[in-house]
């Protein structure tokens, strides 16, 4: 029946489903009923254990992927403690246990009762007990109120640290945007993410397919050994000798490439030589890039790992820079302030022992008194009688409470006798007929119990089975989903490229229009036209310019040779000039020269 279920497309099996046809329900009930606890499990933990799947970019948000992360922690946390409550459940506590553990903590609850009713009759004989157990009472809720604040600051602690943590990521964020804005020139940033770029469809287009094409070369060849039977010495032997063969024949070819000589082979070898080395250097440096990475990446964990466990033992961070220094100084403050403190210490401890040695010194004076006061009973013939008086003193004024008491607890016990009395046979007249229809109900109570498991089983087994196949469809729905979005996607990449390709094909019309038209200026608003005319405009520039290159080096040598006769000429002028000063000076020296209305004597 279940191989017809197999062999049954879809939309028969699903109308049998609606219709209700035997022969698709009953083989389902069959295979739900076989493996009802197994599918009861499994629907409990696919209740809690089928992860959403969140799309990417709304995980760029910080909530969300806090939220995210808190929810796979809370599925590892219930799978950890499913598969402890399943060791519990297999390891073998039987009921006989229990029910003696329970037996013997009633036994322990009415021993308690009884050394609670024990000590209350003993404490109903202290004096103000009813005072004492209100401060007992007050006591316990004040230590009740104490765990509970422990508890909520125990809780805050916890949240503290989440905020610290969370606090921690969003400065390390902040210190890596920084660190990429400090050189946030848009060349380098473009420069930074080409290399990433080329790094990544490195690793993506050759390194990982050759990695990927090897361990399938050698999934391939680990299954063929495996598919192969076992071999004996002689296989081995046949193998070796075949592996010897072709060792050879390889040899020979080598030998027979070498006799060839070619030179254009020979510079290929070189060419391939080079290309392979720089191919591996190209793969180690990857390699040690990807370490380094790695190696980064499992630094920066350890450094959070030893900064919460710096924060675990002493509840603080470590302290840097500024931070650091303010701790100093508040210490220091506070060393100020220990210092007062000590010394108020110092002076309240003077002060103590003051006050014990007047305290010695009034005991002493008390102690002679007392003697005093012995010797002068002695000597009247009445000694001890204060201390008795005093004595009886006390004892009557407690045997007149002890009376009061007595008195007062009797009265109180008498009515509360009657009082319990006369409740106990009301609440008997009033229960009697409730009692009887609560009989009645009780047993319609196990009866609608029984019928509502009977329900409750039916339902469970088939809500498992519906929502199995409720989560199949799901899977459906959701691969028939990304190849619609793949299908899209591909739809406007070929719209895309369709339009350039238009585009493309409207300028090469519009060209070709231009450049058959009779009308001139069409022509020339042809790209072929504009170009022609360009390379015609730039040749004729050549040209002249090798003219002019050409006049240039046939007058360099003579120009160059007038330049150095003019140099020559200009250094003659400059040494005859030099020559008639010299003259000229030695010529008016003892001469009287008049210049602008002044004499002037020149030794």
């Amino acid at each position: 029946m279940m191989f017809w279920l197999r062999s049954t497309p879809r939309s028969t099996f699903r109308q049998g489903l609606v219709i209700g046809s035997k022969p698709v329900i009953y083989p389902v009930l069959h295979w739900l009923l076989q493996r009802s606890n197994e599918l009861k499990k499994r629907a409990y933990l696919a209740r809690f254990l089928i992860k959403l799947e969140v799309p990417s970019e709304f995980l760029q948000d910080e909530t969300v992927a806090d939220t995210n992360k808190q929810y796979e922690e809370l599925m590892e946390a219930f799978k950890t403690l499913h598969k402890e409550c399943e060791q519990l459940k297999t390891s073998g506590f039987s009921t006989a246990e229990i029910r003696r553990d329970i037996s013997a903590m009633e036994e322990e609850k009415d021993q308690l009762m009884k050394r609670v009713e024990r000590l209350k009759k003993r404490v109903e004989t202290v004096q103000n007990h009813q005072r004492m157990l209100k401060i007992a009472r007050q006591l316990r809720v004040e230590k009740e109120r104490e765990e509970f604040l422990a508890q909520q600051k125990q809780e805050q602690k916890n949240q503290l640290f989440h905020a610290v943590q969370r606090l921690q990521r969003v400065q390390n964020q902040l210190k890596s945007m920084r660190h990429a804005a400090a050189d946030a020139k848009p060349e380098s940033l473009m420069k930074r993410l080409e290399e990433e770029i080329k790094f990544n469809s490195y690793m993506v287009t050759e390194k990982f397919p050759k990695e990927l094409e090897s361990k399938k070369k050698e999934l391939h060849f680990l299954q063929k050994v495996v598919s192969e039977p076992a071999m004996g010495h002689s296989d081995l032997l046949e193998l070796e000798s075949k592996v010897n063969e072709i060792n050879t024949e390889i040899n020979q070819l080598i030998e027979k490439k070498m006799m060839r000589n070619e030179p254009i082979e020979g510079k290929l070898s070189l060419y391939r030589q080079q290309a392979s080395i720089i191919s591996r250097k190209k793969e180690a440096k990857a390699e040690e890039l990807q370490e380094t990475k790695e190696k980064l990446a499992s630094l920066e964990r350890e450094v959070l790992v030893k900064t919460n466990q710096t924060r675990e033992f002493d509840g603080t961070e470590v302290l840097k820079g500024d931070e650091f220094k303010r701790y100093v100084s508040k210490l220091r403050s506070k060393s100020t302030v220990f210092k007062k403190k000590h010394q108020i210490i110092a002076e309240f401890k003077a002060e103590f022992g003051l006050l014990q040695r007047t305290e010695e010194l009034l005991k002493q004076r008390q102690e002679t008194i007392q003697q005093q006061l012995h010797t002068i009973e002695e000597k009247k013939g009445v000694s001890g009688y204060s201390y008795t008086q005093e004595e009886l003193e006390r004892v009557s004024a407690l045997k007149s409470e002890v009376d009061e008491m007595k008195g007062r607890t009797l009265d109180d016990m008498s009515e509360m006798v009657k009082k319990l009395n006369s409740l106990v046979s009301e609440k008997k007249s009033a229960l009697a007929p409730v009692i009887k229809e609560l009989r009645q109900l009780r047993q319609k109570c196990q009866e609608l119990t029984q019928e509502c498991d009977e329900k409750k089983a039916q339902y469970d087994s088939c809500a498992a089975g519906l929502e199995s196949n409720r989560s199949k469809l799901e899977q459906e729905v959701r691969g028939l989903h990304e190849e619609c979005l793949q299908e899209e996607s591909k739809y406007h990449y070929t719209n895309c490229v369709i339009k350039n390709l238009e585009v493309q094909l409207r300028r090469a019309t519009d060209e070709m229009k231009a450049y058959v038209s009779s009308d001139q200026q069409e022509k020339r608003k042809a790209i072929r036209e504009q170009y022609t005319k360009n390379i015609t405009e730039q040749e004729n520039l050549g040209k002249k310019l090798r003219e002019k290159q050409k006049a240039v080096r046939e007058s360099h040598g003579p120009n160059m040779k007038q330049a150095k006769m003019w140099r020559d000429l200009e250094r003659l002028m400059e040494c005859k000039k030099q020559c008639f000063l010299k003259q000229q000076n030695q010529a008016s020296i003892g001469q009287v020269i008049q210049e602008g209305g002044e004499d002037r004597l020149v030794l």
